[in-house]
């Protein structure tokens, strides 16, 4: 499954298929170990900085092979041999429970437009300054939500994820910190997670506050820790200042488009743009409270007009003098994901020189990726390593 659905072209198809025989080799060797490894992470996991570098990130999931954020997508690409999953774009519902989706409105990520029941709660708010119509997991119970099937977001360019629409629910983070438990002890390693809190201004003036929620659930199920395995991150950088004062996990800063401003920025009236904090003193900034950054790729490496790879920045070095680890987004090995001169043809489905692509990055000394796919992620890392 994992071959054919990875790469049709040649040298990929079986090194695909390579990876999933060994694969599957593995975890049936795991499955009948006894499975003692602790979940909590306050026996010493090593901590952070002890995950394989670079470090290959399952990004929503396997998200390039299953509607993201499901247990579908979250379980494959702990197959494919991810080494952390994000588990968990953070978002609640009205009766104030923490769900997995890519954003609160979802339309594009589940079947609610197929429930009549649910017709009358499409509506149009302003989410960070954009006006956006929908359904919003806020005006929607848990138990309602629950009724929900989760479909995929970019039909166009996965359409061979929609074969999966319908077959799995909406995940509570309640669920996926147990389901890390469970995988932990049958796969006899500890299973990484790495939730995101998503637009926590915004929340938080509805009263639906994030971060005490995300605490309150780290520390119910021993997650709190420095060592835990359980990395938490946010655009809004106040977010992760929050959390910070509540939790002792390691917190990462994402960090979007150069000229952009984070959210709390915006409201908060401070002027500070991404240009600003990608600089040493920015960084150092971040460094006070937390211990990454989670930069767009075109902050490492930017892209001329027509989408070609430039030289890159001084981004790494700069965030590695400040003390931080590195994970920039999104790795994708389809067309329109990645470099033009990476790129096979023109569809939109196709997959393009990942490999290439990947080895570029990796080169720039990065501590890690976010991947849609992380078997070809981790191949990419392998030729990399060991090339």
């Amino acid at each position: 499954m994992v071959a054919q659905e990875s790469d049709g072209q040649g040298r990929g198809t079986a090194r695909r298929a390579l990876l999933g025989a060994a694969v599957l080799g593995a975890g049936g060797a795991v499955l009948g170990a006894t499975g003692t490894a602790r979940a909590d992470g306050r026996q010493g996991s090593g901590g952070y900085r002890s995950l394989p570098k670079p470090t290959v990130i399952g990004h929503r999931g396997a998200s390039g092979y299953r509607p993201e954020h499901t247990f579908g997508s979250y379980q494959l690409a702990l197959d494919m041999g991810a080494d952390v999953v994000e588990a968990g774009d953070l978002v609640p519902t009205k009766d104030g429970h923490l769900v997995c989706r890519h954003e609160p409105e979802i339309g594009g990520t589940t079947d609610v437009a197929a429930h009549p029941e649910f017709a009358g709660r499409r509506t149009t708010k302003t989410l960070d300054g954009v006006a956006t119509t929908g359904w919003f997991t806020e005006d929607f119970t848990l138990a309602e939500l629950k009724t929900l099937r989760a479909v995929e977001r970019i039909p166009a360019n996965r359409p061979h994820n929609t074969l999966y629409d319908g077959r799995w629910e909406i995940p509570t983070f309640e669920e996926v910190l147990r389901w890390q438990d469970e995988q932990t002890r049958k796969r006899g390693k500890q299973v990484w997670i790495y939730p995101e809190t998503k637009h926590p201004t915004y929340f938080r003036k509805l009263g639906l506050g994030l971060e005490e929620r995300v605490a309150k659930l780290l520390r119910k199920y021993g997650k709190d820790g420095r060592n835990a395995p359980v990395i938490l991150q946010s655009f809004e950088p106040s977010s992760m200042q929050r959390l910070n004062k509540l939790v002792d996990n390691p917190l990462v800063v994402l960090l979007s488009g150069a000229s952009s401003r984070p959210w709390d920025f915006v409201e908060a009236g401070d002027p500070r743009t991404v240009a600003d904090l990608v600089r040493p003193e920015g960084l150092k900034w971040i460094a006070s409270y937390a211990q990454g950054i989670g930069p767009t790729l075109d902050l490492v490496i930017p892209k001329d007009a027509s989408g070609n790879l430039t030289t890159p920045t001084t981004l790494v070095a700069d965030a590695h003098e400040a003390g931080l680890i590195l994970h920039p987004y999104t790795m994708r090995n389809e067309n329109p994901f990645l470099p033009a001169s990476f790129r096979k043809g023109t569809d939109p489905t196709a997959y393009g020189d990942a490999f290439g692509a990947f080895r570029t990055y990796f080169e720039t000394g990065i501590d890690g990726v976010f991947s849609d796919n992380a078997d070809t992620a981790l191949l990419a890392r392998a030729d990399f390593v060991n090339g």
